[in-house]
């Protein structure tokens, strides 16, 4: 075990026990103990000591025993209707990967791109993020990375070698794949578990509802931006390849395509389901409006394409189904437990006057709004180059919502650049699986993406400044 965990080990509950014996009250007796267990949490969510799903069952166990909050007020949750949305998602991005629809949509993508250089690039960078809409960032990056290292190596084995251009080439293409899991998980609500952290707490804490089409209106447009900034700094600044010609990646690109044969009709019926669940979630407000007593929500539209996939038969004679609850193995519990533990911790912050009084000391301060927001937005994004986007925006959301109260700001306009901003990490490896999943291909340095990934990130800053400042006012 690394030592940084071993410490995280026990530094953790033994911070929890000074804070909880301390001779003086830090905020209320009830809020001191809230506090107690965040820090606790937040030891054991930066050292990975113990599983960081393991950690949000903490407020499970201690809620309860401290009588902050009853154990069935804690449960609730772990049981909330976002977890359930999440939960949706995760099954049909099952779907999806377990029929291989996933590949050959981002196969055709990169063939509708072109072959030259600067387009397969970009072309990887639009199937990526595609993709990355729906499953997973980590799903997504480990699906285009054989058919780049395909591209790549016919560079390596070609007349001249592997040359500069080749390798500007190479790096372009890898953290194009990385940049892109990432930024377009932005995209939706299920696209990155943050954004689900945040549309929990806004439901359970402050009765405020962002509907999908809502967040795509505003995270779409923010997400095709950013993509097509990094691959202008990727392909035109940091890495040109300028005199690179080659046609042999169309050839790659047809023969992974041939490889998958004719779409099968599992990949039709998925293709379907998945149609309708989009467009639901795209015209659920239209749909109530026209029949009012349906009352769909986006939970409900998750959970129909989740049973749908379990329950449409593709050939009842032979009792064969899209997939089996055999095939939930591979799902992601873990992440449903977090956002569970996440809201749970939100819940004890609020009921413990933590928010309020955050909220009354931004108050009574001189603090520019612009300032507060810019910071907040800065510390967020290079916060989470070191430590777990999720954990991060579970234990900070609460306490930004309570500074956007104590500045007279509607809580949304600061909430939702600070969420994004946990999305936006480009400079390490560790920052995010599609940046260790690249790096451990071997054609990147730290170095390297250390360099394109800091300009990143400050233009990250810049455009969420933007968004603060401009698009949320006029959105919400």
């Amino acid at each position: 075990m690394e030592l940084s965990k071993k410490l995280g080990l026990a530094l953790g509950p033994l911070a929890f026990f000074i804070i909880i014996n301390l001779p003086v009250v830090l905020v209320s007796e009830k809020g001191d103990l809230v506090i107690a267990v965040a820090v606790w949490m937040l030891f054991w969510w930066i050292t990975e000591a113990v599983s960081i799903s393991v950690t949000a069952l903490l407020p499970l166990l201690l809620f309860p025993i401290l009588k902050i909050l009853p154990i069935a007020d804690v449960g609730a949750n772990y049981g909330s209707p976002i977890v359930f949305l999440f939960f949706g998602g995760f099954v049909m991005a099952l779907a999806l990967e377990k029929v291989n629809l996933h590949r050959r949509i981002a196969l055709n993508i990169i063939k509708l791109t072109g072959t030259t250089p600067n387009k397969v690039v970009l072309g990887f960078m639009i199937a990526t993020a595609s993709l990355s809409m729906w499953i997973s960032n980590t799903a997504s990056t480990v699906v285009m990375l054989p058919i780049a290292l395909s591209v790549i190596d016919l560079l390596i084995n070609d007349e001249d070698g592997f040359t500069k251009e080749d390798r500007n080439f190479a790096l372009s293409v890898m953290l194009g794949i990385a940049f892109s899991a990432n930024a377009g998980g932005i995209a939706t609500v299920i696209g990155t578990p943050p954004n689900s952290i945040l549309i929990g707490l806004l439901e359970n804490e402050y009765n405020t509802e962002i509907s999908f089409l809502k967040w795509m209106t505003m995270g779409l447009p923010f997400s095709i931006i950013l993509i097509g900034i990094s691959y202008l700094v990727l392909v035109k600044w940091m890495f040109p390849n300028r005199d690179l010609q080659f046609n042999a990646s169309k050839e790659v690109i047809q023969t992974e395509l041939k490889k998958l044969g004719p779409t099968s009709g599992k990949e039709k019926m998925v293709l379907v389901i998945f149609g309708i669940t989009v467009f639901l979630w795209i015209f659920r407000t239209l749909i109530n409006g026209i029949f009012p007593t349906l009352g769909l929500s986006d939970t409900m539209i998750s959970i129909f394409a989740a049973i749908a996939l379990f329950a449409v038969p593709y050939n009842i004679r032979k009792g064969d189904f899209i997939i089996r609850w055999g095939d939930t193995s591979n799902l992601a519990w873990g992440i449903l437990i977090l956002f569970g533990g996440g809201l749970a911790l939100a819940k004890g912050m609020s009921s413990s006057g933590i928010v309020d009084l955050v909220a009354n000391a931004i108050a009574n301060s001189d603090i520019s709004v612009l300032f507060t927001a810019s910071l907040l937005i800065l510390l967020m994004l290079f916060m989470t180059e070191l430590m777990s986007n999720v954990a991060l925006v579970a234990v900070l959301a609460p306490v930004v919502a309570g500074i956007a109260i104590g500045l007279d700001v509607p809580i949304l306009y600061l909430l939702i650049p600070v969420t994004i901003a946990s999305s936006c990490a480009f400079m390490l490896p560790m920052a995010t699986p599609p940046n260790a999943i690249v790096f451990a291909s071997g054609h990147v340095k730290v170095s390297q993406m250390a360099r394109v990934g800091i300009v990143l990130n400050l233009i990250s800053v810049a455009l969420l400044i933007l968004v603060f400042q401009f698009v949320l006012p006029l959105l919400f």
